[in-house]
């Protein structure tokens, strides 16, 4: 079952449909969006967080690398969140509850995104899950990673932009 739900979301990545585009590039500003919080609150980017560091993070439950990430991200937001850290999630289409109950599991406090049908996530030309921007304070992409990474590489990219 989990792999009919990987081939559907991928087949729904890979969609022309509205909302496709291409992933935004390292120098460029990425594309502006507003999401629903899981809690219900209201994310409007970049506009709310103008002159921060801004961790954007593509992710789904049933991603194999997401899990230890979304922990790891966590101790690492949690220790720079007062520099002017802020981390979005952005959950790839998946229901709610399922969100709410991956989440709660690994202690996640950082905001956590519901893309319905996944049009910000082709928006961003994302093709393969887990996907990292690092937006620096200017608005501007200064890094990207597509996949899994570690600690120390994830550490390095917040603190060259804090």
């Amino acid at each position: 079952m989990k792999v009919l739900r990987f081939l559907a979301v991928l087949l729904l990545l890979a969609a022309c449909g509205e909302g496709g585009g291409k992933a935004p590039h390292v120098g460029e500003a990425p594309p502006a969006f507003k999401l629903t919080t899981l809690e219900g609150g209201a994310v409007d980017y970049p506009a709310q967080l103008a002159g921060k560091v801004v961790v954007l993070r593509f992710w789904a439950t049933w991603c194999p690398f997401c899990k230890d990430e979304m922990k790891m991200i966590q101790a690492v937001w949690s220790q720079s969140r007062d520099k002017g850290l802020e981390v979005l999630a952005v959950n790839a289409g998946q229901e709610k509850a399922d969100i709410a109950d991956f989440v709660a599991k690994l202690g996640v406090s950082y905001p956590v995104l519901l893309d319905p049908g996944s049009k910000t996530t082709r928006q961003y030309g994302v093709t393969g899950l887990p996907m990292t921007l690092f937006v620096g304070r200017d608005g501007k992409i200064k890094g990207r990673i597509l996949g899994e990474t570690d600690e120390a590489t994830f550490r390095r990219k917040v603190e060259e932009l804090l």
